[in-house]
């Protein structure tokens, strides 16, 4: 349903420019490692799930779970950066869907090499609105495809 009034049209961009942050703030907070911060962008008990190649992979629920897979996978690497693209948002109320294209870059030590990781990440996100603040509820994240090479020195 399209906003109608001037108010429900501006509260529809303050929406959507809020849920546009939220995912950036993410990625952001997962470039610096900062899992603590990360967590609070999740409600409670968010579900996030991920996709490779087509293929289901792991799958975690609740704030604990999750940062502690984040702090794991993130640990990996010396480098960690995202670069976030277009997003799309289907809003209703307090609930919103999204989806949320993005390129991440991981590079790792690897028995003396740099390694670059780089994958093409599609972010299938569902949002709530919990005491005037916007949230991932559930996200899953599809790595659509990854190339991987050694850094020259």
């Amino acid at each position: 349903m399209s906003p109608s009034t001037i108010e429900q049209k501006l509260q529809a961009l303050e929406d959507g420019a809020a849920l546009k942050t939220l995912v950036d703030t993410f990625s952001n907070l997962a470039d610096t490692k900062d899992v603590t911060a990360q967590l609070l962008l999740f409600t409670e008990d968010a579900t996030v799930s991920s996709v490779s190649s087509g293929q289901p992979g792991s799958s975690f629920k609740g704030r604990k779970e999750i940062g502690d897979a984040f702090a794991g996978y993130l640990a990996n690497f010396e480098t960690v950066y995202h670069i976030n693209g277009q997003q799309t948002v289907e809003l209703n109320g307090d609930t919103a869907t999204g989806t949320a294209y993005c390129l991440v870059v991981l590079i790792a030590d690897e028995a003396g090499k740099k390694i670059k990781n780089t994958s093409g990440v599609t972010y299938h996100d569902e949002y709530v609105r919990r005491d005037g603040k916007w949230l991932i509820a559930k996200r899953t994240s599809n790595f659509a495809w990854r190339d991987r090479q050694e850094l020259g020195q």
